[in-house]
């Protein structure tokens, strides 16, 4: 019973955690219209907050589907290979960024955080990644990074700081 009850517990923290980066990371961004959402930031690479928005949701199609249960239902689109970037309107990237949230919020709350992947990332990080547990963890990390680079973003589109719950 004491292990069933430390696994649920550590589900609760991680679930939040996560939920709470992904909370960040759109309030960072919450009341950008779509020309903001499109502009790219002021870098080499040229990203979008939008695009960044689309490359959370593909990484947690990647990381809960592909490499956890080692296929992932189909893309609603076909891959554009402008990353961090898209042409797709705010609707359809953030309607497409929850139905990824969904989906692996029902993949973490229907398996045990020590179940195996069945598919592979690339090494190294491929390797490092044993368990579910270890894919939640990497998504709150990259999640709560990416918020990092929204609210630089959101400074220098609009001057705004300070944004965000956390």
């Amino acid at each position: 019973m004491g292990e069933a009850v430390a696994e649920e517990n550590d589900r609760a923290a991680l679930s939040w955690l996560l939920q709470a980066q992904r909370m960040s990371a759109l309030a960072i961004i919450d009341g950008l219209d779509a020309e903001a959402l499109r502009s790219p930031v002021p870098l080499p690479s040229g990203w979008t907050p939008l695009g960044l928005i689309e490359h959370l949701g593909h990484a947690k199609r990647h990381w809960f589907q592909e490499v956890l249960l080692g296929a992932a239902d189909p893309l609603p689109w076909p891959d554009e290979d402008t990353p961090l970037r898209t042409t797709r309107p705010p609707a359809t990237v953030f309607a497409f960024y929850w139905t990824q949230c969904d989906r692996s919020d029902a993949i973490l709350a229907a398996t045990p955080l020590s179940t195996a992947p069945r598919g592979r990332h690339p090494d190294p990080l491929g390797a490092e990644i044993t368990s579910l547990r270890d894919i939640v963890l990497h998504m709150i990390e990259e999640t709560a990074r990416h918020a990092g680079h929204l609210d630089v973003a959101r400074e220098l589109l609009d001057g705004t700081t300070g944004l965000g719950p956390r």
